[in-house]
């Protein structure tokens, strides 16, 4: 005879295995999933290229010559003469500037000022190391 009073017992430990093994297979999958978005971009202009704007390097000897790119100039007149020389350059140009070391800090502070005055921004002072 069936006992009516017996309550039935629910085994939940094959579920659960189950479960834990799609978990398992889900965390290996999940990072390598790639979703994939169609983007139309608009059509960039390919005639205008970016032009290389040469540096200008500014050299002071021990002796207190100067020399820009290849020309040499007094350091006394450099100011006026960087002005007007500069006026022919691009002022995007980067500036590099070296200095013997044994010179005083006032004369390369004096030419980066006229490099300032005369507009260039992008002004570097060249180390050795």
């Amino acid at each position: 005879m069936y006992d009516w009073d017996d309550k039935p017992e629910l085994n939940i430990t094959p579920l659960v295995d189950v479960m834990l093994v799609l978990l398992a297979i889900l965390m290996v999958i999940a990072p390598n999933i790639i979703y994939e978005e169609e983007i139309k971009l608009p059509q960039g202009s390919t005639t205008k290229q970016l032009s290389k704007i040469p540096p200008v390097h500014i050299s002071i000897d021990k002796n207190k010559n100067v020399k820009i790119n290849k020309d040499n100039y007094l350091l006394n007149a450099f100011m006026d003469n960087f002005f007007l020389y500069a006026n022919k350059l691009d002022k995007k140009a980067t500036v590099l500037i070296s200095a013997d070391k044994s010179l005083d800090y006032g004369v390369v502070m004096s030419v980066l000022a006229a490099v300032k005055q005369a507009g260039f921004t992008e002004v570097s002072l060249a180390t050795n190391g």
